[in-house]
């Protein structure tokens, strides 16, 4: 098929990409012109493993192009896929500006029938909306053109895109026409080999789909945490009671790990703008903000550790940092507990070490210059430079190879022996027997 992705974002990159491989003919579209020239070049704008090659492939033999007009992909254009960002606005509620602006444009150049597919996450009825503006534009020009609206909501995880998308566990797609259905089942079809993945529903279930989808996994990892936080007060270990509950096939082990906090660009995003569109409706979503509250504080917990062992005032203290990103395999930061951390230290006088495998480009673009500027935060080229005569050392992005560390060597590093564990990656038996003082969410953590 001929396919327009609008959109060189995470989820546009990877949708785009992932239907060329399947021998679709896609051209992605950019309004941002250096970032188009980059993926000509084949510098790609995110970091997710095994994209590159794949964008390569398709890109030299002539399935995958890329451009900043959204007039050169018309011609010939079955699907049309908006795969735009929709941050969060004051209010929380997600801002459609920029869905709105593809589908004004695809209105204004819409020639033969097509399929106009959400792949945004978007609030329910923003097929309706995006109907409404592609028909106003086709009203003005005078002219009738057959189209349809289609919620194709994507569920892919960070670090694992690809094999999101080439082998999903289900593909929602929202419409009430049976043309547009046909046609998304045969875009599809190459994923469905081994069997039916696809459920078709209504475009408003399907928009709503998304936004529970990830709410539920929020609410998980706020439930474990809730938990956790209980179980230091009453001298449990929750390590125990996570595989006492994850046990039972009902609940399962997935996204029951006591941490520190989720944060990237979907669940906090999402979770907001759910609560926003149950105040729209005078609902009130007292589960969903207490999930939001409970991931707020626990973002907090590894600085209010360091002041336990430390004090209020931290001037001084040296902290060695272990991971930026939000969790393994990306270098995204969007509300990473590491962001809340860093301030928290600052604001009480301490300077940070600090080292992520990937993140490091990242962190030096997005967080405060000021921090650099100040010597508050210095990024050093490996893990173990990040321990060069800290205080503590604090686990905050659980990347695999912080997790059997060399005990010995951080203990000749350090200038005081302490580990604070956000994510619950050590056993605090084997930490203490080393020599280590160890503090983990919700462990046993009092010698």
């Amino acid at each position: 098929m001929n396919l327009t992705v609008v959109g060189t974002g995470y989820v546009g990159l990877v949708t785009g990409t992932c239907f060329a491989e399947m021998g679709n003919r896609v051209v992605c579209v950019d309004v941002d012109a250096d970032k188009v020239e980059g993926l000509k070049q084949g510098k790609l704008p995110i970091y997710e493993p095994g994209l590159d090659p794949l964008v390569l492939r398709n890109a030299e033999q002539g399935r995958l192009r890329f451009t900043t007009s959204l007039a050169d992909a018309m011609e010939r254009c079955e699907v049309f896929f908006i795969a735009v960002g929709t941050p969060p606005g004051e209010d929380g509620s997600a801002d459609l500006k920029y869905v709105q602006a593809v589908a004004h444009e695809i209105g204004g150049l819409l020639q033969q029938y097509a399929v106009i597919v959400d792949k945004s996450t978007v609030p329910v009825g923003t097929a309706e909306l995006v109907r409404k503006t592609i028909q106003d534009q086709l009203d003005k020009r005078g002219v009738e053109v057959d189209f349809d609206v289609v919620s194709n909501p994507e569920f892919l995880k960070e670090g694992a895109a690809i094999e999101d998308f080439m082998k999903p566990d289900r593909v929602v797609i929202g419409s009430d026409s049976d043309k547009a259905r046909e046609l998304m089942r045969q875009l599809y079809a190459p994923f469905n080999r081994n069997h039916e993945r696809t459920l078709f529903m209504g475009v408003r279930d399907a928009e709503m789909t998304k936004y529970a989808a990830n709410s539920m996994l929020a609410t998980k990892i706020s439930f474990i945490n809730e938990i956790a936080n209980l179980c230091e007060k009453l001298g449990v270990d929750v390590e125990n009671v996570r595989k006492g509950i994850g046990s039972d096939s009902r609940i399962g082990m997935s996204f029951i790990y006591p941490g520190c906090g989720y944060g990237g660009s979907c669940f906090p995003k999402d979770v907001q703008a759910l609560i926003r569109m149950a105040d729209n409706v005078d609902f009130n979503a007292g589960l969903l903000k207490a999930v939001e509250l409970r991931n707020d504080k626990q973002k907090g917990w590894i600085a209010a550790r360091v002041k336990d062992r430390f004090g209020e005032d931290l001037r001084g203290k040296t902290f060695g940092l272990w991971g930026l990103s939000f969790k393994p395999g990306t270098d995204d930061m969007r509300e990473a507990p590491s962001q809340v951390l860093l301030a928290e230290l600052f604001e009480a006088g301490a300077r940070v070490l600090a080292y992520d495998p990937i993140a490091m480009e990242t962190a030096r673009h997005e967080l405060p210059a000021t921090w650099f500027e100040e010597g508050s935060l210095v990024l050093t080229s490996h893990q173990y430079d990040a321990l060069q005569g800290v205080d503590a050392m604090l686990l905050v992005t659980e990347w695999k190879p912080f997790r059997n560390p060399d005990l010995e060597a951080m203990k000749r590093l350090m200038k005081q022996q302490v580990i604070i564990d956000g994510r619950n990656q050590y056993d605090p038996k084997l930490i203490r027997e080393a020599g280590f003082e160890y503090a983990g969410v919700g462990r046993l953590n009092h010698d």
